[in-house]
């Protein structure tokens, strides 16, 4: 049967319809080879709905199996693993999941696990696993390393390593191709169906390389979706009135600051990304001195502010 055909395609579809959207090709082409077995990556502009063209594959697809399936059975847990390097976003897109998960009626949970998770939360989804986990890679490996772990993912579906851009090539791209490694072994040795990897970037330039390292089994159907789309990005240089002499070492480009104002001021929000958490503390107190008014105007963001003020921010 053509996927266009099922319940869960259709189910979506009408979703999307009710706020007059439709998908993009590109979202359409991911929930198509995904139901086919598909891994692979996708590559789309930020704002575009990457988020959409991997997790609504694994709703459709639980929706068309939950027809098949008896009622009166167990409901198989854990569908699908989403990996993300930012536990900061992770609460957004669990956010917006569980939106969506109500508006199809779909009765799936949704949890978060990183290092923000309170232990009773931890030990509640031990004991009885989310259909979506959102993950930090190395609350995966905590994981996995638990007594009795092993039996948490006979049913998962799909692993899908978000902003993989950020992960590939470093320390924690290593832990997530090692966890992947390991699910895969303990659903091969308890004769489970082929998992199913996906990774998700909107900047990466050696694509070829990037599928191969998160899903290196040559013997696997894999796929890359590029999105054919155009976002319009204008970027303005801020540059000094007189360039006489430039610092040997520290510049970070405070003397600056002042050309910022203007720009915040006439922007509804503002967001000011700073290379570490240390030059982000200095950026914030130098546009306060500068400019007193901003006070109670603008805040400071980074994993080592206290949980419940990071999430007020």
């Amino acid at each position: 049967m053509s996927l266009s055909k099922t319940k869960g395609y259709q189910q979506v579809i009408a979703w999307l319809k009710k706020d007059e959207k439709k998908p993009f090709k590109f979202q359409e082409e991911a929930w198509s080879y995904y139901a086919k077995g598909y891994s692979g990556l996708v590559n789309a502009p930020t704002g575009f709905g990457k988020t959409f063209s991997l997790f609504l594959a694994v709703v459709i697809e639980g929706i068309n199996l939950a027809e098949l399936k008896d009622k009166k059975k167990a409901k198989d847990r854990l569908q699908l693993i989403w990996i993300t390097p930012l536990r900061s976003l992770a609460k957004d897109i669990a956010r917006a999941m569980r939106e969506v998960l109500a508006e199809l009626e779909l009765d799936w949970y949704v949890g978060v696990r990183n290092g923000d998770t309170t232990q009773a939360e931890k030990l509640q989804q031990k004991k009885s696993m989310p259909e979506i986990l959102l993950i930090t890679p190395e609350s995966l490996h905590l994981l996995l390393a638990q007594k009795g772990s092993s039996t948490l993912f006979e049913s998962l579906k799909c692993v899908v390593a978000d902003e993989w851009h950020e992960l590939l090539g470093s320390k924690r791209g290593v832990l997530v191709e090692l966890a992947i490694s390991r699910i895969k072994g303990l659903q091969k040795a308890n004769k489970k169906q082929h998992l199913r990897v996906w990774g998700i970037s909107a900047t990466i330039g050696n694509i070829d390389e990037a599928l191969d390292v998160i899903e290196p089994d040559l013997s696997a159907k894999r796929i890359i979706i590029k999105a054919k789309l155009n976002k319009k990005i204008i970027i303005k240089s801020i540059l000094p009135d007189d360039i006489e002499t430039l610092p040997w070492a520290g510049h970070l480009g405070l003397k600056l600051a002042y050309k910022l104002l203007p720009i915040i001021e006439k922007s509804k929000t503002t967001l000011i990304f700073i290379n570490t958490r240390g030059q982000s503390e200095m950026w914030y107190q130098h546009l306060l001195n500068i400019e007193p008014e901003l006070a109670g105007r603008i805040a400071i963001h980074h994993g080592s502010i206290y949980f419940e003020l990071r999430n007020w921010i």
